[in-house]
């Protein structure tokens, strides 16, 4: 084995394909998802307190530009993590695994990913 070949660890500079993508974006929204989980329970116990806390939990996630937008950061995470985990149990299944089928699988799922989280941010906002 050749010792003075040359080593690229530059991520910047390497061209990923698309089913590459979609699987590291699949891995990033399930992070979100679970860092995330930690706002949504703080809402939530502060829901279940009394009736002021449920009241100021509704007005916080009504009014407040931020709160939306982690909810609908959190939606689109959750929409995007949900397709492209169907996309990587039907692979699991032994379809889309070639070249040419798993870069469409990948564009479908972008795609419906995109629509969806354009839909939850007109239902949100």
């Amino acid at each position: 084995m050749n010792k003075k070949r040359p080593v690229n660890l530059d991520l910047r500079t390497i061209k990923q394909p698309l089913p590459a993508i979609t699987s590291i974006l699949h891995r990033a929204t399930g992070l979100a998802l679970f860092f995330g989980a930690f706002f949504m329970l703080y809402v939530l116990g502060m829901s279940l307190e009394s009736e002021q806390g449920f009241n100021a939990a509704a007005q916080m996630l009504t009014e407040s530009f931020f709160a939306k937008l982690i909810a609908w950061g959190l939606v689109s995470a959750l929409l995007y993590h949900f397709f492209a985990g169907i996309k990587h149990l039907v692979m699991d299944f032994g379809h889309c695994e070639e070249l040419e089928s798993g870069q469409k699988a990948a564009k479908a799922t972008l795609v419906i990913s995109a629509i969806s989280v354009l839909l939850a941010g007109v239902w949100i906002w």
